[in-house]
């Protein structure tokens, strides 16, 4: 299954707040859908979840028009929506009811995804009796409790301590190569880094990045390298490399254990590593660069903020 976001524009009264956003996703994968706050992430999901209509553009699903009443759709807002004052069994319920369910399926599937996210003990308490953790846990449960076929989690792992964490990981692993669609929207890098194929980051609107994270890794590193000395300071040594290696190089980051340079034109890394051997640098670390995805979106939205 693929679902293809087509040109999406939509405004509220005069200004418009997408414009033309695209982007594809497949099922047993996920995508990172990202962006500052207020990029339009959350108005996409709505249109996708048909709570708004997209002003022009098109959504498909295998090259036809998407319905989403045609499909089972577990979405976890970022502003979770659950009843604090009733008990966590019997609000999953009825949610799952809402979605299809009859009710010994639905109490079924509740239990089975409240001991899977290690929450049984709690089926009869209310809600808001429950840490803020476990009420994540549920929300959680109460998404996956009707099978959907797409998942849409809004920062999923806020307020989670590393144990409940590992235990979220784990499920989302469990939904990507259970072929379900998945759409991740997260601040938290690391976590789109783990389970994202691919990425799309929207910036004022409108799609500025888009494709395999993997390639675009590979294209921001390009011609670029990582140094670290046994025998200088990064400040010590970035002064050394202007004076010493400026025909070769630039200094154009510092991360805690290592500089990272950018190749001059028509230099390559081979030619920078002979130099070093024949400087009196104790090379410590020396190699490619690949970006983490926290500086790729820094810089890419950076970029876009300044130009705009």
């Amino acid at each position: 299954m693929k679902l293809d976001v087509k040109e999406i524009r939509k405004s509220f009264g005069e200004k418009e707040v997408l414009h033309g956003v695209s982007f594809s996703v497949e099922s047993g994968k996920a995508l990172g859908l990202l962006g500052r706050n207020g990029a339009g992430k959350t108005t996409t999901i709505r249109i996708l979840m048909d709570v708004f209509h997209a002003d022009s553009g098109e959504i498909l699903i295998d090259g036809k028009k998407f319905v989403p009443a045609k499909f089972q759709i577990g979405y976890l807002p970022e502003e979770r929506g659950l009843y604090p004052k009733r008990t966590v069994i019997d609000q999953m319920v009825y949610l799952a009811n809402l979605r299809g369910l009859n009710v010994k399926a639905a109490r079924e599937s509740a239990k089975k995804w409240l001991a899977r996210l290690e929450v049984s003990e709690y089926e009869t308490r209310k809600l808001e009796t429950l840490s803020k953790g476990n009420q994540q846990k549920v929300q959680l449960a109460a998404t996956l409790v009707a099978n959907p076929d797409i998942v849409i989690l809004d920062e999923p792992f806020s307020g989670l301590d590393p144990v409940n964490s590992q235990i979220l990981k784990d499920v989302v692993s469990e939904l990507i190569t259970d072929g379900k669609l998945v759409i991740f929207s997260s601040h938290q890098m690391s976590y789109v880094e783990e389970f994202c194929d691919n990425i799309a980051i929207i910036n004022q609107g409108e799609v500025v990045l888009d494709g395999r994270l993997k390639e675009i890794k590979k294209e921001y590193g390009r011609d670029r390298l990582v140094l670290a000395a046994a025998n200088y300071e990064q400040g010590q040594l970035a002064a050394k490399l202007e004076k010493e290696f400026g025909d070769f190089v630039t200094v154009s980051g510092r991360k805690k254990e290592f500089l990272v340079l950018s190749l001059a034109e028509g230099h390559t890394g081979r030619e920078v590593l002979k130099r070093l051997a024949e400087s009196d640098i104790e090379v410590e670390r020396f190699g490619s660069y690949e970006p983490s995805l926290n500086d790729i979106f820094v810089a890419k939205v950076g970029e876009e903020e300044e130009h705009a």
